[in-house]
């Protein structure tokens, strides 16, 4: 705890200096010079960090909390400590985004037909396997008009949401209207694996049917293990916590707007939003993520699959490989 507030208020006061400084064992001298001096070198970094923490966090659209904001920062080339990066924030008013009490939409059904686990928790990415392992999920979003449910279809190789699709029920026509948007707009050459957790939804007969269809294998976690499907989870929760919390919805159609709109359906994901171990990327992992944006969606014809090699121009590319390279 600091003194010398207390003898400049004795000082404004009119009393003296001189007997302030005694009683607290302080010297006139380093009173003086804290009083007329400039800020030392730490206070100027804390000032010079703290502009750029406003900076990250206002990108994020004030979604980065302290954890996330060191990440940029370190990525950046900014050498700080995340307590160092969480007291500025403080200081500075900001937070990130907190996520609401959950809502259960997994109900399992123990009648259900048995399906192996056939993802096994392997959730790295890979530009060379595109279209051959899917995973999905249902979220909740609340509205004044009710809930609203989102399912999910996402490449586990390129961490793109390939369908989706949108109801105010969680009947099976809910996720089966995800994986028909995602099988029409990739249109697979080979057999997909489409991984899921064990709600009714996705063990029921009908869905069983459509992935037949398509030519869809279908794979499902544990009962209660989030961890089996964590690709799915990781992109709801960054999905809610930078759009779909951040303000109340007045409707389902204003709520499904704003996903409509979402760069995060729009296949753009930053690099630490788009990897399921956030934060803690490998050289390798963010050469693999790093042109997601890239990714060659093109279909000459029907019956083609999209193309996994990427333009030798692509900026986000050459960023990620001399960045990877020029690393200690």
């Amino acid at each position: 705890m600091t003194v010398h507030p207390f003898i400049e208020a004795e000082k404004q006061a009119g009393h003296s200096v001189k007997r302030a400084c005694e009683l607290m064992k302080v010297s006139r001298t380093a009173f003086y010079a804290r009083r007329s001096g400039l800020p030392g070198p730490r206070a100027v970094r804390d000032a010079e960090l703290t502009k750029q923490i406003v900076e990250v966090h206002a990108k994020s659209r004030g979604t980065y909390g302290a954890p996330r904001v060191h990440a940029v920062l370190m990525r950046e080339g900014a050498g700080c400590g995340r307590r160092r990066v969480a007291r500025l924030m403080q200081a500075a008013g900001l937070q990130g985004r907190h996520r609401r009490r959950r809502h259960l939409t997994t109900i399992p059904d123990p009648r259900a037909a048995f399906r192996p686990d056939l993802i096994v928790r392997d959730f790295q990415p890979d530009r060379t396997g595109l279209d051959a392992r899917w995973c999905g999920d249902i979220t909740y979003i609340p509205t004044e008009e009710g809930w609203l449910y989102l399912a999910t279809v996402i490449d586990i190789a390129s961490r793109r949401v390939v369908g989706w699709a949108t109801a105010d029920h969680l009947r099976t026509e809910l996720v089966a209207d995800a994986l028909t948007a995602a099988c029409r707009q990739r249109r697979p050459t080979r057999p997909v694996i489409f991984h899921s957790d064990r709600g009714c939804q996705y063990t029921s007969q009908q869905f069983a049917a459509l992935a037949t269809q398509f030519r869809v294998r279908l794979s499902v976690g544990r009962t209660g293990q989030c961890w089996d499907n964590a690709l799915a989870e990781s992109f709801f929760s960054t999905i809610k916590r930078e759009l779909l919390d951040t303000s109340a919805w007045p409707s389902r159609a204003a709520a499904r707007t704003a996903i409509t709109a979402t760069e995060l359906l729009k296949y753009k994901l930053s690099w630490t939003t788009a990897c399921t171990n956030e934060l803690r990327c490998s050289a390798s992992e963010i050469l693999q993520l790093a042109c997601v944006n890239c990714e060659n969606v093109n279909y000459p014809a029907l019956g083609q699959g999209p193309s996994s090699s990427r333009p030798a121009s692509c900026p986000e590319w050459a960023t990620a490989v001399s960045s990877t390279y020029a690393s200690p």
